[in-house]
């Protein structure tokens, strides 16, 4: 995730970092090229494009423009789900680790194996969705199996009561419903055949709007075809990288960082030496 201040005044036009522009340069330059080209064209055979007339493409941008604002609002949710889950699990790993802290005993390491898995789950879940394919087996839903097995084992013996069971089977629960709700956002995309229908009819608007404006701009259809072909171009792919939320895109979610301030927080319970929260390298937060 991108974490720098808010750029002013001529640093919005130059700033890379973040910025989807490294992304789709490529394909700008394919539609310079098809604007030079129709320049060209008009240039060497005067009147060819005279009887297009520029309304289609007015609607047809009008309309892309519309969907293109749905489709990443509901990226954008994704987004942002994706980060209340995660923000959802740092507020429990703590309450959790505070109940550890003052209702486990310390005698046969009990609570520093119990303070210890709950990082080791925050870390394999990080993992599971950050992984290309799902990973087999669940190695997230282990570490909470390990945790409910600790505090059954502490039942057992009487160290703690079923009261007191029942209070941390409740975390247990609300780390697995976080973990439910981040593989549901991890597998499953947003519907390919919308996404499909939406990037052709960007690349069609853009492909072809060259050849519609270029009798009525003339030299200048370069220039304004690449500003319309930024915006259209850009909007699709950070609508494709928030869609991801969990992956280390740029704009993805800082999941090592989340991870560290749950392992600042079980090591802060146990007494031990607390590791440094991560800081951006570059403005990046990973």
């Amino acid at each position: 995730m991108i974490v720098r201040p808010r750029p002013t005044g001529l640093i919005l036009l130059y700033a890379m970092r973040g910025s989807v522009l490294p992304v789709i340069a490529p394909r700008l330059l394919l539609v310079a090229a098809l604007s030079a080209a129709a320049v060209w064209l008009q240039h060497v055979r005067p009147g060819w494009f005279t009887a297009v007339n520029p309304a289609p493409f007015t609607l047809l941008g009008l309309g892309v423009s519309i969907f293109l604002g749905f489709r990443n609002s509901a990226c954008y949710d994704r987004w942002w789900e994706g980060r209340k889950q995660w923000g959802a699990l740092l507020g429990i790993s703590r309450g959790l680790l505070r109940d550890v802290a003052v209702l486990l005993p310390e005698a046969g390491g009990a609570r520093r194996h119990a303070a210890l898995l709950v990082p080791e789950f925050a870390r394999t879940l990080r993992d599971q969705l950050r992984a290309p394919v799902p990973m087999p087996p669940n190695r997230s839903g282990e570490a909470l199996r390990q945790l409910a097995e600790a505090f059954a084992a502490q039942m057992r013996a009487g160290q703690i009561t079923d009261i007191l069971y029942r209070l941390f089977s409740s975390h247990l629960d609300a780390m697995t419903g976080v973990q439910a709700a981040c593989e549901r956002l991890r597998n499953t995309p947003m519907p390919f055949a919308y996404s499909l229908m939406l990037h052709r009819s960007v690349w069609l608007i853009c492909l072809l709007l060259p050849f519609g404006m270029v009798d009525t701009l003339g030299m200048a259809t370069p220039l304004l075809t690449l500003v319309l072909a930024y915006a259209f171009l850009g909007l699709d792919a950070l609508g494709e990288e928030l869609e991801e939320p969990f992956t280390t895109a740029l704009n993805g979610l800082p999941l090592d960082g989340l991870v560290r301030n749950i392992e600042i927080a079980a090591a802060e319970t146990l007494g031990d030496p607390a590791p440094e929260p991560l800081a951006p390298r570059d403005f990046v937060l990973l």
